[in-house]
């Protein structure tokens, strides 16, 4: 399952089942769900999954054809048309549903992963300076400790923003030490 960051007010605006509304008219076979999300198909997605999670969040699964049933969507008459035309029906629905285009997407993506490799280096560093360093008390290495188990519970959540924001208390905990 992706998430994607949605633009404020974006949710707002489409108000309760603007979501279901909004992919009926880019996807095929829309069933709205008791949550205001829906479940859709389309060309080649057997199965595309949409909802606004409680992080406020677009959260979209996509089950698309694979292997041989692939193929033979492609080499049928206007299969690969029809392809091409629901990836563009998926990224036009992503750019109303978020308010985000293609580029600022993934340009939000990329600071997830740095704020997600900031956090996990900061980590590895506190590790290391509480093994070489002998100014650092138990009762620091306890504190960073726990530090370290919420660091790690935000990152498996997908919170990077909040793990970035622990790893630098940690680094100031034990720097210099």
């Amino acid at each position: 399952m992706e998430q994607y960051y949605v633009k404020r007010g974006v949710i707002k605006d489409l108000g309760p089942g603007g979501l279901a509304q909004l992919g009926a008219k880019h996807f095929d076979d829309v069933v709205a769900d008791a949550e205001g999300g829906f479940v859709a198909t389309k060309g080649i997605m057997i199965k595309l999954a949409a909802l606004y999670n409680d992080e406020g969040k677009l959260a979209v699964d996509v089950e698309q054809l694979k292997g041989a049933a692939l193929s033979d969507f492609l080499s049928a008459d206007g299969g690969r048309e029809a392809a091409l035309s629901s990836r563009a029906a998926f990224s036009a629905f992503l750019d109303a549903a978020t308010g985000y285009h293609s580029k600022q997407r993934g340009d939000k993506a990329k600071e997830d992963g740095k704020k997600a490799g900031k956090a996990r280096t900061n980590v590895k560093m506190a590790r290391k300076l509480m093994s070489i360093s002998t100014k650092i008390t138990d009762e620091m290495k306890v504190e960073a400790n726990e530090f370290i188990v919420q660091i790690e519970e935000k990152l498996d959540e997908g919170n990077f923003t909040r793990a970035m924001s622990l790893s630098e208390k940690l680094s100031k905990l034990v720097e210099f030490k």
